[in-house]
């Protein structure tokens, strides 16, 4: 293993301070929509709440310092099947350590992830067994983040997943295991069903399992089984719909108005956070969540982070491919939709944890309850 295989090129964040100082510009002259009385959040994100974050995006919340954050990390960027790739990598200080990748999800990015370094790639100095320690590899999905621009249509799950093995070989890890959330619990599976002899195990949060539309595969659930499912209908998919039918379209506003970016990814953390009543704040650090916004509003890729969405449920109908016999583990907080009979229909459940709280960004939400349960995985696959 090491940093200086061909076609790996040293890289390191360095926003132009005009794009900065342009953003601060377009936030000062925000026109803001009017907005029904009494409403709440119940018709989308209330003007009076994303004014005052908006505000403080203009005024408080300091880029550099986050980015100096995340150039305290090695990173990187290759080139793989025509795609950019961009990923931050984190050997262990323990020659032993088994590889290990982190895939974020939308509207995440690698900064979800920031909480976990430490603990999992250096877990000596964290409280943890150094037996358990891993090497992180970190990318920016295709498309999101500094991973652009996309190579162009048909970059779905399954080819995100061969660039990712692929990645890996470059680094030297001949055996690695993967952990991914929401966008990265779909393609995680499928970098574990390309090249089982090379990866050990696959560990999920934040799974969406599907029926397969079989006699008597939702009649034979269990009543949290039930009541995931009635959540799954009743679930405001309005944003998907949007990605995955018209990612193009959806980009010009959000490419063009921070406020409007803001919102678009502002809300998602306001639904899918434990607890849901609460304000995404409550959960998340709010500079957290605006390194996120930033992340898609500085790169400029509102358009191109939501193209996956259109190749897996437009282009690429979900539920193709084969079950998966890659020994794989699920952790299940409070707002997932993780059925397990349906995620034993699809995968090789190994190991199932019921969290009973915390949401859907569990990185940043419990991590330490997710480098916990990740070694638990991982421990029995060594």
């Amino acid at each position: 293993m090491t940093n200086s295989e061909p076609g790996l090129r040293p890289f390191r964040i360095d926003i132009p301070q005009s794009q900065l100082d342009d953003l601060k510009t377009r936030l000062a002259g925000t026109r803001w929509p009017q907005e029904l009385p009494g409403v709440g959040w119940s018709r989308g994100v209330p003007v009076g709440y994303l004014r005052e974050v908006a505000d403080y995006w203009r005024t408080g919340y300091d880029w550099r310092a986050h980015e100096t954050a995340l150039n305290r990390y090695p990173q990187h960027l290759t080139t793989i099947d025509g795609q950019n790739l961009h990923f931050l990598h984190v050997p262990s200080p323990e020659p032993d350590a088994t590889p290990l990748i982190l895939l974020h999800g939308w509207p995440g990015s690698v900064v979800d992830f920031l909480d976990v370094i430490g603990p999992l790639s250096d877990p000596g100095s964290h409280g943890g067994d150094p037996a358990d320690a891993f090497h992180l590899v970190i990318p920016s999905l295709p498309g999101f983040g500094f991973s652009t621009p996309l190579a162009g249509p048909g970059m779905n799950a399954a080819r995100i997943a061969a660039i990712l093995n692929e990645l890996m070989s470059r680094l030297g890890y001949d055996r690695y295991g993967v952990h991914g959330y929401d966008w990265g619990a779909w393609i995680g599976p499928k970098v574990g069903e390309q090249d089982p002899r090379r990866v050990i195990g696959v560990h999920l949060t934040a799974m969406v399992t599907l029926p397969a539309g079989t006699d008597g595969e939702i009649d034979s659930l269990d009543a949290a089984d039930q009541r995931r499912w009635q959540g799954m209908q009743s679930y405001n998919d309005g944003y998907l719909q949007c990605n995955a039918k018209r990612p193009q379209t959806v980009g010009y506003a959000l490419t063009d108005s921070p406020a409007g970016q803001l919102a678009w990814i502002v809300e998602k953390f306001k639904e899918h956070t434990d607890p849901p009543e609460g304000l995404p704040e409550d959960s998340i650090d709010r500079d957290r969540i605006l390194t996120d916004v930033s992340i898609y509003w500085l790169t400029g890729t509102a358009a191109s982070a939501a193209q996956i969405y259109y190749e897996e449920f437009t282009a690429t109908p979900p539920g193709s491919g084969g079950r998966s016999t890659v020994p794989t583990g699920v952790l299940v907080s409070a707002q997932d939709l993780a059925i397990r009979p349906w995620a034993e229909r699809d995968h090789h459940i190994v190991h199932w944890t019921e969290l009973g709280k915390g949401g859907h960004f569990l990185a940043m939400e419990a991590p330490a309850l997710l480098v916990d349960d990740i070694r638990t995985f991982f421990r029995k696959l060594r």
